[in-house]
């Protein structure tokens, strides 16, 4: 989302809601690989880009959001290999479409700006393909109905689905701003708990840049051509086979703390995207390779958040405890340990 200062461009709120929506924009930059020669440039974006449809790429294509070496394209238009890429499209907030549901959230904290939710682990965030009902702006939508006039029911950062723990949803027009704004400063404290296999010798930090896996696009990975990211990491805990690290994000990519982990070779368990199969060393007691086995999810868990209230601007923070399931998997690994 793009900043705007309301008093400098004196945009009532109503029209600064059109404004933001309107002027939502993402930037796509690839280089197309070889396997694609000779196919429509709209067949090979459908397959680059597997999360938008095929009509909705032509229609890009069409009003020039797609550069191909610097130049308009028309959608029949056949690629040989080795161009580059540049798609610029603008996203459409459209809240209006989602309907409120009923739902448990577990809110930490709220105020008349300020909403902070400790996320279970299986809650989607934002409606998506796949997942058009019972997400947490849903929910939010239900409990807050004021928050159909914020850009995406005033959520300014996600957690993947089965990620647990703090976020920040701002609850007016200027909370939303400021909070965005604040990200983009990196000026929020975001902490993890991450459980990763392997034992890393000492804490460190990854600085290596994120981006869509050149090959399927439905996964992030570590690319030169990736935006800056930049994940803090220290040890917490050690186990025989496995480390609980205290994570502190610089960057906000997607995926960043499950690829940089991954990237390094500790892995975060559970991880059903980019840790692979369990590794469970020869000799390990049964009831901890059981435990390790039967979590279903990447043991990640977003604990500790701060930032300016964007209000009153007073430094605020707030911590959430473990969830049970990763309570327990912790509590068995000391055991055995």
């Amino acid at each position: 989302m793009i900043p705007l200062n309301r008093e400098r461009y004196s945009i009532p709120p109503f029209a600064l809601y059109l404004v933001l929506k309107t002027m939502s924009r993402e930037t796509f930059s690839a280089v197309i690989d070889a396997e694609h020669a000779g196919q429509r440039i709209d067949q090979t974006l459908a397959k680059m880009y597997p999360e938008w449809s095929r009509a909705r790429l032509q229609q890009w294509i069409k009003s020039g959001a797609v550069l191909v070496d610097g130049e308009a394209w028309r959608p029949r238009d056949r690629v040989v290999g080795g161009e580059s890429l540049r798609m610029t499209i603008e996203r459409v907030d459209e809240v209006e479409d989602f309907k409120p549901e009923p739902m448990s959230l577990p809110v930490v904290y709220e105020d008349e700006q300020l909403i902070v939710i400790d996320k279970p682990a299986g809650r989607v965030v934002h409606p998506a393909p796949g997942h058009w009902s019972g997400t947490l702006l849903n929910g939010l939508l239900h409990r807050y109905p004021e928050l159909r006039g914020v850009p995406r029911a005033g959520i300014v950062h996600r957690l993947d689905k089965d990620t647990s723990g703090l976020m920040a949803v701002a609850r007016s027009l200027e909370a939303h701003r400021q909070l965005v704004e604040a990200l983009q400063r990196r000026e929020f404290r975001r902490e993890y708990l991450a459980l990763v296999e392997g034992v890393p010798v000492a804490g460190g930090t990854v600085d290596e840049p994120i981006g869509r896996h050149h090959q399927d696009r439905k996964r992030m990975a570590v690319t030169e051509s990736g935006k800056p990211a930049v994940t803090h990491y220290r040890i917490r805990q050690r186990f025989p086979a496995h480390t609980l690290l205290d994570v502190k994000l610089e960057t906000g990519r997607t995926h960043q703390i499950r690829v940089h982990m991954a990237h390094l070779r500790y892995p975060i368990v559970g991880d059903p995207v980019y840790g692979g199969r369990p590794r469970l060393p020869k000799g390990m007691a049964p009831e901890v390779a059981a435990a390790l086995q039967g979590f279903r999810r990447q043991a990640l868990h977003a604990a500790r958040l701060g930032l300016a209230h964007p209000g009153t601007g007073a430094w605020m923070s707030w911590e959430a405890p473990l969830p049970d399931d990763f309570a327990a998997l912790l509590a068995v690994l000391d055991q055995a340990g």
